[in-house]
């Protein structure tokens, strides 16, 4: 009888105890799903062929580099490159196109590789036969050259010179680069064929040169402008609406994971680099300007800027004269080199 006591315990006890597994709730009902790990919003920006060197496209050559003292910041100087086409012709007047942190837009293996670009877009007749340039932030003699691993924000002129809204560096491109480049290339003295271009701080740089001097310079490229607070450039949008619109023709692109404005946790946005392209671009729109734009996913960086590169060359560049003649065989033919006499 005690045995059989017992065993109905062990059996009550059993019972509830499965009772309460099955109620308790299970581990995997509790626990918070996994975050899916978020991809790289630069991972899906490659440069294609137009940015790489084909077979059989003829090659420009880089030149320099060079120095150039600046009377515009006194003390300072500024080392550039030159890209010659191998179309280049000192008999024809050829356009221009000059890039800010030239070290980065002309890297080798870098994200733009602009002389590629130059080299299979002139070669197809999609851009003109063009001298470009590549042109680094001011430094002092004893400073370093700005490098893809630090741009010169903290060891050159570069904050200065790139992000103050002043005529200063549209002086130092204008009256310091341009005569030196006269002395030794036949530009075109017609300001509708002068390009300029630049990332970041030297978007804005590059925008304010054309602003400042569009008599000089009328064609813009900016890739992930600093048109923020850095030294005032979100003022710009309120400038372009409060101005007589100017005979600039400008193409944005940026990312909307470009930085966005949260500093020490708190939101400003002023320094948002994406809003602050997007308000630009309103205010450009608003005015008439003839502007194109492109937003990506891209974080702060040349990734995307670089992808594109070729079809903003050829937005910027898309009015260059154009033969019709179906017996027009120069027209209907690759640019090949020029005979060197």
């Amino acid at each position: 009888m005690r045995e059989v006591f017992a065993y109905a315990i062990s059996l009550i006890f059993a019972g509830a105890v499965v009772i309460a597994l099955a109620q308790a709730p299970s581990q995997t009902t509790t626990s918070q799903p996994q975050a899916t790990p978020s991809p790289n919003p630069d991972a899906q920006y490659r440069l294609g062929p137009d940015s790489m060197p084909q077979e059989g496209v003829p090659k420009g050559e880089i030149r320099g580099p060079y120095t150039l003292p600046s009377n515009a910041y006194p003390g300072t100087q500024h080392t550039y490159w030159v890209y010659v086409p191998a179309q280049y012709d000192p008999k024809a007047p050829a356009a221009l196109m000059v890039f800010q942190d030239g070290h980065a837009f002309k890297a080798e293996n870098g994200d733009i590789r602009a002389q590629n670009v130059m080299d299979n877009l002139i070669y197809r007749r999609e851009i003109p036969v063009m001298i470009g340039v590549f042109i680094n932030p001011g430094r002092k003699p004893e400073q370093p050259e700005p490098s893809s691993s630090e741009w010169g924000d903290r060891t050159t002129n570069r904050p200065t010179e790139y992000n103050t809204l002043d005529d200063k560096y549209a002086r130092v491109i204008t009256e310091e680069l341009m005569p030196a480049l006269n002395k030794d290339y036949n530009i075109s003295k017609d300001p509708e064929q002068h390009g300029i271009g630049g990332s970041s701080s030297g978007a804005i740089a590059a925008f304010t040169v054309a602003w400042e001097r569009p008599d000089q310079f009328r064609k813009v490229l900016s890739n992930v402008g600093s048109f923020t607070n850095i030294r005032g450039g979100h003022a710009y949008t309120e400038r372009v609406l409060a101005s007589a619109k100017k005979p600039i023709r400008i193409f944005l692109c940026d990312g909307r994971n470009d930085n966005r404005g949260i500093r020490n946790g708190v939101y400003d946005e002023k320094w948002d680099w994406f809003l602050q392209n997007v308000r630009l671009l309103k205010a450009l729109t608003q005015k008439g300007y003839d502007v194109n734009y492109s937003w990506g996913m891209n974080k702060h960086g040349q990734k995307f800027g670089g992808a594109i590169m070729p079809e903003m060359m050829r937005w910027l560049w898309r009015d260059g004269p154009v033969s019709t003649d179906p017996n027009d065989t120069t027209e209907r033919s690759f640019r090949q080199p020029v005979v060197k006499e």
